[in-house]
């Protein structure tokens, strides 16, 4: 690793106060604009919708794209994700403003595209700056306002996984286990359980632990040059389910039935898992039971045939599916 990527200076405001008198390209995802252009003052050169995550998809929305001196990105993961890659082609700033605090993607400096039925994560950059009204925030729909505490319960399955992996000996020298990063990573753990009723309440303070919490698991994992105490195996389930079930659902909603199935094939108790869901309104049984049992039946193969870092979807036999109770587990 020869860069350490640094967090984007974050600006707590309300949006009628941003006013912005460069033309700007929105990339957003509807009907978050909607609702937040309503409120901002921007000069709007284009809108350009975000339907999927490739870079086809992409490279033709910026053939859309009309001149302008600023990229807005304004919604969730896969507007941001798309809005970075368009500031990078095009060389402009970037700005963002997430319309709930639904994933961890606002932080980072990479954008997540789909290839082969899987996600492969591509460099691209930060926003240059992020703008977060947590009061607008709090009024988002309750099952995304705040979601994004999936990618931080997974630091549960995910080191896990890194330990496993290291027991095994299948971490590779970039990816060697440290106990005292994964101390770090279960803290923030800890904060993230601790905020998820007030949060998923949309109380401000709640939501701007959350927010916290976030941030500090991204720059944690800036500073390791992995994503191993917090991406594992709960996050292959998700994307090996999404083959199945296609476009349309959050990614709180492949995630989290994720994390509970691979912490019961961990030997974790998932109780305290479950109830942080619950009180972030994470919808936890939105998946078909037989869907569930595909993917985990799947999983071990898929998880060989993209080379994903080693987890315990490596070890997943029908013996051990057998032993699942789904209902118990996603209740």
């Amino acid at each position: 690793m020869d860069k350490i990527w640094s967090l984007p200076p974050v600006s707590l405001l309300s949006l009628t106060e941003v006013e912005d008198r460069r033309p700007a390209t929105v990339v957003t995802t509807p009907p978050a604009f909607e609702l937040v252009g309503k409120k901002i003052q921007i000069p709007v050169t284009s809108v350009l919708e975000v339907r999927e995550a490739t870079r086809q998809h992409w490279d033709a929305l910026l053939a859309l794209s009309q001149p302008s001196e600023v990229i807005y990105a304004v919604g969730g993961g896969l507007a941001f994700d798309a809005a970075k890659y368009l500031a990078v082609k095009q060389g402009l700033p970037l700005v963002g403003i997430p319309t709930a605090l639904s994933v961890d993607a606002i932080f980072a400096w990479s954008s997540a595209i789909r290839e082969e039925g899987c996600v492969r994560y591509i460099e691209t950059k930060t926003a240059d700056l992020l703008i977060v009204d947590l009061e607008f925030i709090a009024s988002a729909p309750p099952h995304l306002r705040a979601a994004g505490i999936c990618d931080l319960l997974s630091i549960a399955t995910g080191c896990s996984d890194w330990r496993l992996a290291d027991l095994r000996g299948q971490n590779p020298p970039s990816m060697t286990y440290h106990a005292a990063i994964e101390k770090i990573a279960h803290s923030i753990l800890e904060a993230t359980i601790d905020c998820a009723p007030s949060a998923g309440k949309g109380d401000p303070q709640g939501l701007k632990q959350l927010l916290d919490c976030l941030a500090l698991e991204t720059q944690l994992l800036n500073q390791i040059g992995h994503a191993r105490p917090e991406e594992g195996s709960e996050h292959y389930f998700a994307y090996l389910a999404e083959n199945y079930v296609g476009k349309g659902r959050s990614h709180a909603e492949l995630v989290c039935p994720g994390i509970l199935l691979m912490a019961a094939l961990q030997g974790q108790d998932v109780a305290i898992l479950r109830q942080a869901m619950r009180q972030c309104h994470v919808p936890l049984n939105s998946l078909d039971p037989n869907v569930i049992q595909v993917v985990l039946r799947e999983l071990p193969e898929y998880v060989r045939r993209h080379a994903l870092p080693y987890g315990i979807a490596h070890e997943i036999t029908e013996e051990k599916i057998k032993q699942l109770d789904l209902a118990q587990i996603l209740g």
